[in-house]
This record gives C-alpha cells, structure tokens and sequence, in this order.
C-alpha cells in the first residue's frame, strides 16, 4: 500500500476547503512518505471588464503566490517539504498536466474552492477533476 501513494498533488486556492484538503495530504505524507506537490492554477479564461486583463491577471498571479508561500511554511513547520508551481490556464487541464508529468498517484483537493462564479459556469473544479483523472482522487469537505 505504501507504493500506491509515492506523488501526491494537492492543489490549493486559498479557501478553507482547500486548507482542509491540504491538512489532509500533509497526514498522507506522514504515514505513506510521500512527496507532496503543490499547484495553484491562476484561471485564465474567465472574462473580465473590470480591470484590464493583465492587471488582472498580476493579481491571480501574486495571490497565487501568496498562497503557496503560507501552505508551504505551515508544511515546513511539520518537517514536510513540497514541490510548488505556480500554471496558468484551465484549473482542469493544468491539475492534469501536473499529475501526468510528476507522475502522481493521488490528488487531494478541497470540494469547494474560491470559485464560486466559474462553479456556477464551468462546473465543480473537484468535480471535473474526479471524473477526468487518471489517477485516485480524494475529494477532502
């Protein structure tokens, strides 16, 4: 069982749902010795009129980074050390290419994140991603 879960991706947004289901992996880590890999996707198809799209755009990106930053001195506090990225694109597409490339055995994400607008339009992004992967996916409330 401890091969099963050698990458772990755990992509994050800044919400509780998203800080429980990174508490989550952490555990993971612990009793498997996995490696944790942490994504946040700044979205880029959502259209926007009120800012000019690369202002907006900046902001995703610093708040992004500013999200990975605070997961990963809280993983540093518990010894845990994380392999960050910071993509740009469809939330979806970009989890998946994650996972593909660092060759993951599990995702854990939150089931609700900040998105509740592109939730309401595109659909739950753990929803998509339970239904997408190729891998197992632990969807944390």
């Amino acid at each position: 069982m401890t091969d099963s879960f050698k990458n772990i991706l755990a992509p994050i947004d800044g919400s509780i749902c998203s800080e429980k289901s990174l508490e989550r992996a952490s555990k993971f880590v612990d009793a498997f010795g996995s490696n944790l890999i942490l994504i946040y996707v700044v979205e880029k198809s959502i259209p926007i009129n009120l800012l000019d799209r690369k202002e907006y755009l900046e902001i995703l990106r610093k708040f992004g980074t500013n999200v990975l930053e605070k997961a990963n001195k809280k993983l540093s506090k518990k010894g845990i050390a994380a392999k960050i990225f910071l993509k740009e694109g469809n939330i979806v597409n970009e989890i998946e290419k994650t996972m593909k490339k660092e060759k993951c055995d599990l995702i854990v994400v939150g089931n609700k994140g900040l998105g509740s607008v592109s939730r309401l339009i595109l659909g739950s992004v753990s929803n998509k991603i339970s239904q997408s992967s190729s891998c197992s996916v632990l969807i944390v409330k």
